[in-house]
């Protein structure tokens, strides 16, 4: 399992949001294990409400100023990966700030497949550029969850392979969010942990 590199905290919301619409997606999983009915859920938009002017005449909109994919959604690749499995993932989000580690309580921690066309997506985000929208069929191999009140988290029922396993929390010193990705691998039957921590 290896960390990710994490934005910075002056990373702005628009590129924590823009991650997080990547890598998460709409089969949720509860941490009971049963799954929910399908809901759109997108770390760090839920939990933190913005308001912001609309764009003037010469602004574009946020879809307007997104990098445009290089790498177009592979059907193909995405058909041959299993939706479901035996797979269990537990872990813990949290956030070591120089005031101590702050929980990740009540957030939302999400599992995507890692393919050529997630990584192109998070390799943007990390470098701080919003890219298009995921193709709406990618959310479909997405699995979600939220923590409980001290950061603990489980899904089950998950395939085998390699994921990106991600997070937000939101540094009381800063007002930001900060995102953890780390990268998974899970097995058939197996239970795998993961400290989501920065």
């Amino acid at each position: 399992m290896k960390a990710f590199p994490l934005l910075s905290r002056a990373t702005p919301l628009w590129a924590v949001m823009l991650l997080a619409a990547l890598l998460t997606g709409c089969q949720g999983i509860s941490t009971t294990g049963t799954t929910r009915a399908p809901d759109v859920i997108e770390i760090g938009e839920p939990d933190v409400t913005v308001e912001q002017p609309g764009p003037r005449d010469d602004q574009p909109t946020a879809d307007q100023a997104r990098v445009p994919r290089e790498i177009p959604f592979p059907a193909d690749v995405y058909a041959k990966l299993p939706k479901s499995g035996s797979a269990v993932l537990s872990g813990r989000l949290t956030l070591n700030t120089d005031a101590g580690p702050v929980i990740g309580a009540n957030e939302t921690v999400s599992l995507a497949p890692i393919t050529k066309y997630s990584a192109e997506a998070a390799a943007q985000a990390l470098a701080g550029r919003a890219v298009e929208r995921a193709d709406p069929r990618a959310r479909e191999y997405t699995h979600t969850t939220r923590t409980d009140g001290n950061g603990y988290f489980q899904l089950r029922d998950l395939p085998t392979g390699d994921f990106y396993a991600s997070g937000t929390v939101v540094d009381p010193a800063t007002g930001m969010r900060q995102i953890v990705i780390k990268e998974v691998s899970l097995s058939n039957g197996g239970h795998s942990e993961v400290q989501l921590s920065r």
